[in-house]
């Protein structure tokens, strides 16, 4: 049997090991290079700085007001017959809207009908007594004093005619409130006294309040240092505003600003104004709060990126920007741009710095970058 010495065996296990060593960095030279690249490019979404007409808008929040509302009250004492309309129905002006038991009027108007027809009867009896009086006067054969009786006594029937056409003319007026019409164009609120009740003339309640919502006033307030720009705009043409409720999808109302108030509120700093609105699809209620955005100015040619580009940092806001020359292949590297935004519309920023027309910036996808990140280009569908 051959004896192994402890010095061989030490001398074959270091040619194993240099031999391995030989084998592994063999291998590594002879890896694909692709193998000793970085993470995969982050999936991103982008868009182009664009220049483009940017109008100035002011955002408030708005209280609607009808143009017009009336408190319809009684002008009579009478029991109600019969109401002619719906609760919350639109009516015209001059609609039957309540009736009034019209029978005391109308008896009262033919009293005062009879009663001046007695008085012109007697009247007529008068004036034959009095020139018959005025014929024997002449002739000396009546008293003077006969005929001065008989010309009191014409002159007092005459005064007590005209007394009674009043009479007749309030009468028949009694009877036309008897029949309470809409005294405009609106919508009927709630009927606040039914049918059968009793009203009076003198009851400060209403029966129904009728609102005009066609057109209807928006009020709203803007900060007073936007007061000198508002005259402007006053004078140039008038300032013309969009209106439309919270969370209404709809395309916004528009109308024109009709009033200035004159005096800024020292309290809110703020200066009031009012704006006329067609409604004419009526959804627009009085009392109801509404988004308000009143157009100022416009930024011809603009510098616009989409509002999620932007990101904030402790230096300030910033964009990822596609590096220049670096795309290819629908790939490219990122880097970190500062940006001083301006104006926002809708979802599209104005920049004022730090970009120009045609830089391409990261809209989604900026969680998962770092100055020179590579990036792949998704469309929205397909980005993760």
């Amino acid at each position: 049997m051959v004896k192994v010495t402890r010095r061989a065996v030490v001398a074959a296990g270091v040619l194993a090991a240099f031999a391995a060593g030989i084998y592994y960095v063999a291998r590594a030279e002879s890896a694909p290079k692709n193998a000793r690249k970085g993470p995969p490019p982050v999936p991103v979404i982008t868009a182009k700085v664009e220049a483009a007409d940017v109008p100035v808008v002011l955002a408030a929040i708005g209280t609607v007001q009808a143009r017009a509302s009336v408190a319809v009250r009684s002008r009579v004492d009478g029991h109600i017959l019969e109401t002619h309309f719906r609760e919350g129905q639109t009516v015209a002006k001059g609609d039957l809207l309540i009736r009034i038991d019209p029978r005391p009027f109308a008896a009262q108007l033919k009293q005062a009908e009879a009663n001046v027809a007695r008085d012109r009867a007697q009247l007529a009896k008068v004036r034959a007594d009095l020139a018959r009086y005025g014929a024997l006067t002449e002739r000396g054969v009546a008293s003077v004093q006969k005929h001065e009786e008989a010309q009191a006594a014409a002159s007092s029937l005459e005064a007590t005619i005209r007394g009674g056409e009043a009479a007749i003319e309030f009468a028949r007026l009694q009877l036309e409130y008897s029949s309470i019409r809409s005294p405009l164009d609106g919508r009927a609120g709630s009927l606040l006294v039914s049918a059968g009740n009793l009203v009076r003339g003198t009851d400060a309640a209403a029966l129904v309040v009728i609102n005009e919502i066609r057109p209807v006033y928006v009020s709203f307030t803007l900060p007073e240092h936007h007061l000198g720009e508002i005259r402007r705009r006053m004078n140039e043409g008038g300032l013309v505003i969009e209106a439309r409720p919270p969370d209404d999808p709809r395309p916004p109302a528009t109308g024109a600003v009709d009033f200035v108030n004159n005096a800024v509120d020292p309290a809110t700093g703020s200066i009031g104004l009012r704006a006329t609105v067609a409604n004419a699809d009526e959804r627009l209620l009085p009392g109801q709060f509404a988004n308000v955005r009143v157009t100022m100015d416009t930024f011809r040619g603009a510098l616009v990126v989409p509002a999620q580009a932007i990101q904030n940092s402790q230096k300030g806001p910033f964009v990822f920007v596609l590096k220049a020359g670096s795309l290819k292949d629908n790939q490219a590297e990122v880097e970190q741009r500062y940006v001083k935004p301006g104006t926002q519309f809708e979802e599209r920023v104005v920049i004022r710095e730090g970009l120009a027309a045609g830089d391409i910036v990261v809209t989604e996808g900026q969680l998962r970058l770092q100055p020179g990140s590579r990036v792949v280009i998704r469309p929205a569908a397909q980005t993760s």
